[in-house]
């Protein structure tokens, strides 16, 4: 008895180490970040399972779960290019212009939408892409402009259909109190983030439909940093709307120095895009594309921990970490300070 299940063992550990290293051949093919999360809960649920249980059913447990990951994997394999034509709004700069120029050399046909058709960003494009991508004059904002983009895209697709609809043109105000920023910056901020998205994308579901294509829509925690130019400008914008009282609860000084917030995003962020990129492919060309992707150091972990845990919680470490390096409004940090102006 005691050699039969020897051999069984063995004869276990055998095929999961055959199923081991076919999933890890599976997985150096694999796109994105989110395969490598996946591949590293693998390898924790098959330590536990062997640790836990006996040899016999940990193996038997363990070459179920590599045999359910290969069948996963096996759904993340990338359609060929084939001509497919994308979409991708606010190409400008950043993420936007560094996708359009990715997609273009991996031999998309790429429709480059920018706020200004004859801006720095929008000639670059024109003069280190390729002819199969168009720079297009797309205000997300603008229906008229929506409009006359489609009916570009449209002609230029014919039947094929548009394959991938990448809404990535968004706007990031001052990150400060609620009660310092102006209303025209929140009514900005939806127009661009929220109603121009939805805009654009009932314009061009039917050229998706007409290919089965995708729709990706990018949501960021900081990419957006902006440049000290555009600081001042939101600095001065929130200081021309505040009330003689409540500039004179926050002071000047915390105003000011609220632009700390982006400064720290603009030096510790990671100036290598490329995981986004590799996700964002993943989204396009995948054969089964996930739901929802999260590139980038800490950012699936941060997600998860602000779903699950208490709002308590979240709210303490939220207002830790926004707190670093801030200082207190001057109402707050001078107790006596009515007392002093009556």
């Amino acid at each position: 008895m005691g050699t039969f299940f020897s051999e069984q063992g063995w004869l276990c550990l055998t095929v999961t180490a055959v199923l081991g290293a076919t999933i890890l051949c599976r997985f150096k093919k694999s796109q994105g970040q989110v395969g490598r999360k996946v591949v590293c809960l693998a390898g924790l649920w098959g330590g536990a399972c062997l640790l836990s249980l006996s040899l016999f059913w940990g193996s038997i447990l363990f070459s179920l779960s590599c045999f359910l990951l290969y069948t996963y994997f096996s759904g993340q394999e990338l359609l060929p290019v084939d001509q497919k034509a994308v979409l991708i709004t606010g190409s400008d700069s950043g993420i936007g212009h560094a996708l359009s120029k990715y997609l273009d050399e991996l031999g998309f046909t790429v429709f480059a939408g920018v706020l200004d058709g004859n801006g720095s960003g929008a000639e670059e494009l024109r003069r280190t892409c390729s002819k199969r991508l168009s720079v297009l004059q797309l205000d997300v904002t603008n229906p008229q402009q929506i409009k006359d983009a489609h009916s570009k895209v449209k002609e230029e697709v014919q039947n094929r259909g548009l394959w991938a609809l990448v809404s990535n043109a968004g706007v990031l105000g001052l990150p400060t109190d609620g009660e310092l920023i102006p209303m025209t910056d929140y009514k900005r901020c939806m127009a661009v983030n929220f109603f121009g998205a939805v805009e654009v994308t009932k314009a061009f579901l039917p050229l998706l439909r007409k290919s089965k294509g995708r729709l990706v829509s990018i949501s960021s925690m900081g990419d957006i940093a902006g440049t000290s130019d555009m600081w001042d400008k939101l600095e001065k914008n929130i200081l021309d709307h505040l009330t003689p009282d409540v500039q004179k609860d926050y002071g000047q000084d915390y105003i000011h120095k609220e632009r700390s917030f982006l400064k720290l995003i603009k030096t510790s962020g990671e100036a290598d895009i490329s995981p986004v990129l590799l996700d964002i492919q993943h989204a396009i060309s995948a054969k089964s594309p996930f739901a929802l992707y999260a590139p980038g150091k800490m950012s699936y972990l941060w997600l998860c921990f602000a779903s699950c845990s208490p709002t308590g919680i979240f709210d303490y470490v939220s207002k830790k970490c926004h707190s670093y390096g801030r200082h207190m409004p001057r109402a707050l940090s001078t107790p006596n300070l009515k007392n002093e102006t009556m």
